[in-house]
């Protein structure tokens, strides 16, 4: 029997879990997505030129990967339909890459509408959501009312499509103030639905465990990141699904002991997109520089994204929350040009200090930084580790110290073949 490896993100997303899923896959025959929904943007250039991943796992640029979408993920099969079409210009035919878990739930347009409804409601509150319809349709899944992709196979489907539908117009009436029309992206959702027929809709648990127990080497790719976790992330500002590594069992339906290695990426430095706390955030010339050099703005809704200093009482709470075995650094390179970096090592909260990330995820504390010397270099083009500048290798070296786990990969540019393989 082989065990299941995990990739997942060790921040608030956006940490570059596309691209180190890609560059891992030839050592893997499977890809599973067990979590999330089109709110991922997962980016792999290749040849400079690049692609955005929804829904699809980041194993489709491999030919012979097998790419399933697990129970665990809600789909818009809009959205989903349109990334196929996209990827199958560029690939041609995908049917028999690609398969779908009966299990997974459904996004309907509704569901969209209530997505924003909601969000405007909060105002100020605001958390930040995407309005792809995620909160809701997961809200529909533990609310016992939500549709799958097995339910399109049924005669009575389109039934069950209005009932659900009605449900969601009626909750929708309440928002006195809003306005929508679904009726030309509820054309399109059904044409998606008609469309999506030609892949396999399957019970993947027993498709997971079967090439498990057959040996097949199989990764796990997270979405979104580990302090959005709807459990211990910076909760009201978090995602709807677990994006920790406990994620992986019940997205996929594998036994805890089936897992093997879990890669955990982070990036040299944090972002965030949306609302909610972000200690090390910087509102200076210096948050601008890491936006700019970074092209920090979302893959998915282009947003631009908060920056500041690595955070190591986020990162330490995140490795012990997964279980992470190997660390992977990503955009080490857009620091090549700063004098000093910055970790955040301890929290100040109320005069004392602690190295525990709080339950609010750290919304009235002062960060307290530990500085480098930067290595003011440009290594996008080094390819071995022990070509990097010292004072970067010092920068890896403190960070495999703090969290008790290795730096394995370190990514020094945007394109596929940028990467160091450490050990």
């Amino acid at each position: 029997m082989n065990k299941i490896d995990v990739v997942l993100g060790l921040q608030w997303g956006d940490e570059g879990k596309g691209k180190v899923v890609d560059c891992l896959t030839p050592g893997y025959e499977v890809v599973a997505r067990f979590q999330g929904g089109p709110n991922a943007g997962h980016s792999i250039s290749i040849e400079g030129k690049s692609h955005v991943l929804h829904t699809v796992p980041s194993g489709i640029f491999r030919e012979g990967v097998l790419n399933i979408i697990g129970n665990g993920v809600v789909v818009d099969p809009v959205i989903l339909f349109d990334e196929i079409s996209k990827i199958e210009l560029l690939e041609g035919p995908v049917t028999d890459r690609i398969i779908i878990s009966k299990r997974a739930h459904l996004i309907l347009p509704t569901h969209r509408a209530l997505d924003a409804a909601s969000e405007a409601a909060k105002g100020k509150a605001k958390i930040g959501s995407t309005l792809k319809g995620i909160g809701p349709a997961y809200m529909d899944k533990t609310g016992r009312n939500g549709l799958r992709f097995g339910d399109v196979l049924l005669p009575e489907f389109k039934q069950k499509y209005e009932a659900l539908k009605n449900k969601h117009l009626q909750l929708l009436s309440h928002y006195k103030d809003f306005s929508f029309d679904i009726s030309s992206y509820e054309e399109q959702w059904f044409k998606a639905v008609e469309e999506l027929k030609r892949f396999k809709f399957v019970d993947t648990e027993f498709l997971v465990n079967k090439k498990l127990d057959e040996g097949t080497p199989m990764l796990a790719e997270g979405a979104q990141g580990s302090l959005l976790d709807v459990e211990f992330g910076s909760y009201p500002f978090v995602t709807s699904s677990n994006t920790l590594a406990a994620g992986v069992c019940s997205g996929l339906g594998v036994a805890p002991s089936k897992v093997g290695k879990v890669y955990g990426i982070f990036k040299a430095y944090c972002t965030r997109v949306g609302s909610g706390p972000f200690p090390t955030e910087l509102f200076d010339e210096t948050g601008e520089e890491l936006r700019r050099i970074g092209h920090e703005y979302g893959a998915t809704t282009g947003r631009p994204r908060r920056c500041g200093w690595l955070d190591m009482v986020a990162l330490k709470y995140a490795v012990m929350m997964s279980g992470v075995t190997d660390l992977i650094m990503m955009k080490s390179d857009v620091m090549d040009d700063f004098d000093t970096v910055k970790v955040a090592t301890s929290y100040k909260i109320n005069g004392k200090y602690t190295d525990e990330y709080p339950y609010d995820g750290g919304t009235n504390v002062e960060p307290v930084y530990t500085e480098f010397k930067g290595w003011k270099t440009d290594i996008t083009g080094i390819r071995k580790y022990e070509d990097l500048p010292a004072e970067m290798k010092d920068y890896v070296a403190f960070i495999e110290k703090e969290t008790g786990c290795p730096v394995r990969i370190v990514s020094v540019g945007p394109d596929r073949n940028a990467i160091i393989f450490k050990d």
